[in-house]
């Protein structure tokens, strides 16, 4: 087993270079297990979009799971070769919604209504940069407190440092909309959390190691069950 995690790493590696819209292309062609380069670039990206949702680790791990798999399938849909990752954001925050119906019996119909938080299940997080651990708890616990819509903006523009351009197209909102949210949310953490925000903010949601290795063996296994297709962990 290991000898093959090995070969496909070194195949993984040979591609890392390559735009999305260029390894979309070779997926297409059949090389299915290059799948995992698109999951590894943007597992974190889509876990704190999810859980912005959400505001629960589990449900935002089955939310991009679910993304995954459907941006898999309609991967024939993607119209590049630019903005794949948008495409990707969308399925995500689609697939959130979904489930953020089904487990709470709220009737979201979009991302812009205010106010509304999600029960949140909190979870150990067993990742944690050298930044005192307690300080990292601290923030995340005064942003999952956010409203639902001030969480997501703050997810996006402030932890994954997207522009305001590129988060009001995921979500479809002003882009006025989204710097509002932004300084409101922000406001908000001031009263809340004493320290700088940039300086904590890289390490807090993080989405790595055996996580991240958890959703690439998991899309794989379901995609195996759809299409019999080849991946890590048992190809075909």
């Amino acid at each position: 087993m290991e000898g093959k995690e090995t070969v496909l790493r070194a195949h993984l590696q040979l591609f890392e270079t390559l735009s999305d819209g260029e390894v979309i292309v070779r997926i297409l062609d059949g090389d299915h297990a290059l799948y995992e380069l698109i999951m590894r670039r943007y597992n974190r990206r889509l876990f704190r979009l999810a859980y912005g949702i959400l505001n629960h680790h589990l449900l935002a791990q089955d939310a991009v799971q679910e993304a995954y798999v459907n941006a898999f399938l309609h991967l024939d849909q993607f119209r590049g070769p630019d903005g794949f990752a948008a495409w990707l954001m969308k399925i995500t925050s689609r697939a959130a919604i979904r489930l953020a119906r089904k487990e709470s019996g709220l009737h979201m119909v979009s991302l812009q209504i205010d106010g509304v938080d999600l029960v949140a299940e909190k979870a150990v997080e067993p990742e944690r940069a050298t930044i005192n651990d307690e300080i990292v708890r601290l923030l995340e616990e005064a942003v999952d407190s956010l409203p639902r819509d001030f969480r997501v903006v703050m997810m996006l523009r402030e932890f994954e440092g997207m522009s305001t351009d590129e988060t009001a197209k995921v979500l479809n909102l002003n882009p006025a909309t989204v710097k509002t949210r932004l300084h409101r949310a922000k406001g908000i953490l001031r009263a809340k959390f004493k320290y700088r925000l940039d300086e904590i903010s890289p390490y807090a949601y993080p989405f790595a190691g055996s996580r991240c290795d958890a959703i690439v063996q998991k899309v794989f296994i379901r995609l195996r069950h759809l299409n019999n297709l080849t991946g890590p962990e048992g190809k075909s």
